[in-house]
Formats: structure tokens, C-alpha cells, sequence
């Protein structure tokens, strides 16, 4: 009995959970790396559609603004459908009157399949004239005939509802794939067209851009393109953030030269992507040499959000780890801060998650949740 008031206290009383954001700590090695080649370019998206209609038609709704995220298969806007609609109804209407025919033979060719039977057998005994029968045996074989014919109109009236349905999805625009809105081209009440036809017809609704999808394309002077090759690291540094090193690697070399320019288009992917990076910014790439180890061993060094460390001093700081669900504290080393990002050089261990402004109140061994992106 005690036992159960103690647990039961215990529950009560116990220190409520605390949600936090939290991110993953990234191990960084250092390397001798020597720069061969500096090149500019922009970023781009290799997932990017400016998404419009199958048929022509007014812009009723949207549904969505710049900067919103959209899912695959999200509705974006819808057209009107005013006259598809009635369309529709129309061959529901024409399909139920082939119903409706077909259950007003069926019963008609039921009697005169009998009335057949009968005649044969009256016939047979000549007690009916052979031209009796034969006329009994027209119109079986007109109603089985007349039910066939009326069976394939039901069957052409189900195609002609499954066309006009068709249609009618047509006029619903819908995301095809995930990523964020750009831009937005259409307002209620305009014309949208899949084809331009001029005057104030507008051919799509919005541009989305798969975010995941970013990348760089740098033109590389031809002179210069044998100091690219295919997986080599590199250091690309965004115009918007210049202090911000962004670590990456050569994608391809597109095997095409420009001759008005005398360049070779060269693709590059990021390491790890970014929220700050965006379509069509421009970047410097520097091409380096992969390079190796200095002797002895390179320095380990952690990569963790500037909003996970509290700086005690120029060198040390307080950050909070996620361990069995409960927040632990810990000292660290700052040896670096660059944008947004802190390096440590002791006090983390590669993959684990540490807590992102920390809020007040927070001490060892509380009980935390971490919240879904």
C-alpha cells in the first residue's frame, strides 16, 4: 500500500518532459588541401517546373503563395469546370437511359425465347404452320440482337463517363513533385492555356523547386578544364555569405564546350545542403587537390550549430547533449566560429545530438523530447 501511495506521488510530482530542437554533431578531419583552379557560377535547381494545365480554362482558385511547401500530388489551383460538369451529368443521364433499355428487353427476349420453345414443339406435332413458327423465331432472334446492340451502347455511354470524368480531374492542377513555391504566375479569374496563345493568357500557375535538388554549374575556361576531373573536393563560398567555406565535389563534366565563350559547363553538388542556399544565387568554386594526412595524424574537430554553444569564454562553452532522453551537460572547446556553424575540438563525440537554444530552466538530467522537423 505504501509502496503504491510512494509511485503514485512519484508519477505526480515527477519533472515535467521539455521539447527542443536538437542537431546531429559532424565530424570534420582536416586535410592539406592546395586550390588548382577558382571558377563562378550560380546555383541551380535540376528540379524545377513552372506547373501549368492539360486544357484551357479559367484560373478559379489558388491555393498556394511564394514560399510555401507543397507535397506530390497537392492541389495547387483549380480551373472552372462549370461546363465539364454538365457534360458529365449529361452522359450519366445518356448511360442510365442504356440501362434503363436494356432492362426493358431483357424480359421482352425472356418471353419470346418461350414463346419459341412452344412454337417448336406445336410444330413439330404440325399444329402450326411452318410460317407461324419462322416469325416466332425472327423475334427471338430480333430481341437477342436488339439486348446485344444495347449492351455495347451501355458500354460506350461508360467510356463516354469515365472521358468526361477525365476532364474534369484536368481541371484540377496538382503539384507533381515535393519542393517550395518560387513563384506565382496566375489569380483568379485569368485564363491559363498549356500552349501560349497571346493577348492576357497566362501558360502556367506557379514555379516549384525541389530544394534537395540544388546544385552548382560553374563555366570552366577550356585552357584550364584538366585541372577538373570527375569526384575531386571543393570549396564553394557563396556571394551572400562570404565567410561561410561550403565543402562539396564535382559532380560531372558536361562533355560540351562553349565556343562563343571557349568554356566547359562543370556541375557541383553540395556536401550537405543548407536552408541558406538558393536557387540562382551566385558562388565562388575553388577546385582543390584532394591532398592527405599530415603526419602523425589529422586533428578531429566537430561541426554544431552556433545555437547549441554557450561561450563561457574566447575558448570554452557549455553545450547540452540528448542521452537516454534526458538533457547532460557538457564543457566543450571552441576552436573556430564561421556563419552559423561552431567548431569543437573536444568534448563531442561524432553523431550525437545536442540541443538548440537551450531554454530556461533546463538542467541535468531533465527529461526531453526532441520536436519533428
Amino acid at each position: 500500500m505504501v509502496v503504491g501511495i510512494g509511485g503514485a506521488v512519484w508519477w505526480f510530482t515527477r519533472p515535467p518532459v521539455v521539447f527542443v530542437e536538437t542537431a546531429v554533431v559532424r565530424e570534420q578531419v582536416a586535410r592539406n588541401q592546395e586550390t588548382l583552379l577558382n571558377a563562378s557560377g550560380y546555383v541551380t535547381a535540376r528540379r524545377s517546373a513552372t506547373v501549368s494545365s492539360k486544357v484551357t480554362g479559367k484560373v478559379t482558385e489558388v491555393s498556394v503563395e511564394e514560399g510555401n511547401k507543397v507535397e506530390n500530388g497537392q492541389v495547387l489551383a483549380r480551373l472552372d469546370a462549370s461546363n465539364v460538369e454538365a457534360g458529365l451529368a449529361l452522359a450519366k443521364a445518356q448511360l442510365e437511359s442504356a440501362t434503363k433499355s436494356i432492362e426493358e428487353t431483357r424480359p421482352n427476349l425472356a418471353f419470346a425465347q418461350r414463346e419459341l420453345k412452344r412454337f417448336t414443339n406445336l410444330a413439330a406435332g404440325k399444329v402450326v404452320s411452318d410460317s407461324e413458327f419462322r416469325r416466332a423465331e425472327m423475334e427471338a432472334r430480333a430481341l437477342e440482337a436488339r439486348l446485344a446492340r444495347q449492351s455495347a451502347e451501355v458500354a460506350v455511354q461508360e467510356r463516354e463517363v469515365e472521358q468526361w470524368q477525365k476532364q474534369l480531374d484536368d481541371t484540377i492542377i496538382r503539384a507533381p513533385f515535393s519542393g517550395i513555391v518560387t513563384s506565382k504566375n496566375a489569380q483568379p479569374g485569368e485564363m491559363i492555356s498549356p500552349m501560349s496563345v497571346g493577348g492576357f493568357t497566362r501558360t502556367g500557375i506557379c514555379t516549384i523547386v525541389d530544394m534537395s535538388s540544388l546544385e552548382v554549374e560553374v563555366d570552366v575556361n577550356e585552357s584550364h578544364i584538366n585541372r577538373v576531373q570527375p569526384h575531386q573536393p571543393v570549396e564553394a563560398t557563396l556571394d551572400a555569405y562570404t565567410n561561410w567555406r561550403i565543402p562539396g565535389k564535382v559532380i560531372a563534366i558536361i562533355p560540351t564546350a562553349d565556343r562563343q565563350k571557349a568554356t566547359v559547363k562543370v556541375r557541383v553538388g553540395f556536401d550537405q545542403l543548407d536552408p541558406r542556399i538558393l536557387p540562382d544565387m551566385g558562388v565562388k568554386v575553388a577546385f582543390q587537390t584532394a591532398g592527405s594526412a599530415p603526419a602523425g595524424g589529422s586533428p578531429r574537430t566537430h561541426s554544431v550549430p552556433k545555437a547549441a554553444v554557450q561561450k563561457t569564454n574566447e575558448r570554452e562553452g557549455i553545450v547540452w547533449v540528448v542521452r537516454d532522453a534526458r538533457a547532460e551537460r557538457r564543457a566543450v572547446t571552441v576552436t573556430g566560429t564561421q556563419a552559423d556553424e561552431c567548431t569543437i575540438s573536444a568534448g563531442l563525440n561524432d553523431g550525437e545530438r545536442v540541443i538548440l537554444n537551450a531554454p530556461p530552466g533546463l538542467a541535468e538530467g531533465s527529461r526531453v523530447k526532441e520536436k519533428k522537423p
